[in-house]
């Protein structure tokens, strides 16, 4: 005979998740930047096991069921650990084939200090709302600009802030984007309702944020490295064919992703055709990574590129600077994201599965009393489960099925909810270093999270503008007296 399934405490739903902070505050006091090799993973497993043992043991859930739930949360990050594996693999031949030292190359024409960090910043935003897709922004136009920044003297953690504000406003606004979708779905509201409402918080932040990027910029003693930029552009030239034909390889991916083709064909194509232009644009390097003289060009050339393709390859330079820039790690170097992105699927799916995570969300719902501290209810939710859960869906997901029914019967209109769900989710994932967002940047960018967390002016302005909008009521839609009334109809015709 099983034993009857228990609803979890509130005691009990907290104590895994309080357990992992504790642990996480631990870990990353002695390992630092270095936890994603795997003290963070260990943490999350630890945190998993705990939390299996309240739902086993106290809630008397079946072990069998707790797995179904880990599996299920699995491969529901299967999609993101498929494109992640494939921006490995992209990073690998476009820094192989010259694509990505050609975007720095004439980057560094073209940018100063001044200007770049707003630079940054918008065309990370343009070539995001193109693509619809943060992480494709950032693994591509993100690592060219990151190379300009540093080759300008910059820090990589103000670099990096500005390319991932620009790239997640982008993806916030673009209607190809997969959370952009997903919000309204949640929320009850239509798409391009959706983004014109959102438009009223999200403008107004990236603003701030490029006011305060430009004051940087100009008050940046950046200037005493044109010189180097002049060495590192003329190091790029000597060991690399630079060419305005090498840019085909990124316009076919965007034209692909424009043209709603899947992430993760568009990116293989990518990644593919960078190696046939490593072979017709830079032979020389192909001879020189193969390390194998003696071989055809063809052996050589099939070496070469499946090193870029799967394992980190390095282009030698007599310029340091321009050394660090030319490392990528392949597919291989995104195995400790996609080890992390598993290892936090298993916590969620476990606090998922046994209740313990509708428990602590039903908590706050019951403290929720004014507009503005339901929004920022709200909000603090979607952070809430950015942190426990380690996914940006999960944080859009439960949060927007939570909260539907409470904007209903407020008169609040779908688009309120599903703003918020923006504002405070989506943009919040990628401060946090377990998260899968915040992983995947910091690998892609080889910054850390906390590293480049201070400087993200839009994604910490966002939360803070849709709660002031709430409190003040601005920009609020309401249902009016008589979409109320047959909203109440449906409802009772339903019953």
């Amino acid at each position: 005979m099983l034993t009857k399934q228990k609803q979890p405490s509130l005691l009990e739903a907290l104590f895994p998740i309080a357990f992992l902070i504790v642990l996480l505050v631990i870990n990353i006091g002695i390992f630092g930047t270095d936890g994603l090799s795997g003290s963070n993973q260990m943490v999350l497993v630890i945190s998993s096991a705990v939390a299996a043992l309240v739902a086993v043991f106290r809630l008397k859930i079946q072990w069998e069921t707790l797995q179904d739930g880990i599996v299920k949360s699995i491969s529901a990050a299967m999609s993101s650990i498929l494109i992640l594996l494939l921006i490995g693999s992209l990073a690998g031949t476009w820094m192989l084939s010259g694509i990505v030292p050609a975007m720095i190359y004439y980057g560094l024409q073209i940018l100063n200090p001044t200007i770049f960090l707003i630079a940054a910043c918008i065309v990370s935003a343009i070539v995001s709302i193109a693509t619809g897709s943060s992480w494709t922004t950032v693994a591509t136009v993100g690592v060219a600009l990151l190379g300009i920044g540093r080759a300008l003297g910059f820090e990589e953690g103000l670099i990096a802030g500005a390319i991932i504000s620009g790239a997640y406003f982008g993806d916030k606004m673009s209607p190809l984007s997969d959370t952009t979708n997903l919000a309204p779905a949640m929320a009850g509201t239509d798409l391009f309702t959706h983004i014109r409402h959102m438009a009223k918080t999200t403008v107004p932040s990236i603003i701030i944020a490029l006011i305060i990027f430009g004051v940087i910029g100009w008050m940046s003693s950046a200037e005493g490295s044109v010189k180097q930029v002049k060495q590192i552009s003329e190091v790029i030239l000597e060991r690399f064919q630079i060419s305005g034909w090498l840019f085909i390889v990124p316009g076919v991916v965007l034209l692909m992703i424009l043209k709603k083709v899947p992430a993760v064909p568009a990116l293989l194509t990518g990644a593919l055709l960078g190696g046939v232009f490593a072979i017709i644009f830079q032979p020389d390097i192909i001879v020189a990574l193969a390390e194998e003289p003696d071989k055809g060009f063809a052996y050589q050339a099939f070496k070469s590129v499946m090193m870029a393709l799967y394992g980190e390859i390095s282009v030698v330079t007599s310029n340091e600077v321009v050394n660090e820039l030319l490392i990528t790690g392949g597919m291989a170097g995104m195995l400790n994201t996609i080890w992390l992105i598993i290892c936090a699927m298993i916590f969620g799916g476990i606090m998922e599965e046994s209740g313990m995570l509708k428990v602590i969300a039903e908590a706050v719902i019951r403290k929720v009393h004014s507009l503005g501290s339901l929004i920022a209810s709200t909000a603090g939710t979607c952070m809430f489960f950015n942190v426990t859960t380690s996914d940006q869906y999960l944080a859009i997901l439960v949060p927007g099925r939570m909260y539907a029914d409470i904007y209903k019967k407020r008169g609040l209109k779908g688009e309120n909810l599903s703003r918020t769900l923006e504002d405070c989710a989506t943009v919040t994932s990628v401060l946090v270093p377990w998260n899968t967002c915040g992983a995947t940047q910091a690998s892609v960018l080889g910054v850390a999270t906390l590293t480049y967390l201070p400087y993200c002016f839009f994604n910490i302005i966002s939360p803070f503008m849709t709660i002031l909008f709430g409190y003040l009521n601005i920009g609020i839609n309401y249902y009016s007296k008589e979409e109320m009334e047959e909203i109440k109809e449906k409802e009772e015709v339903a019953v």
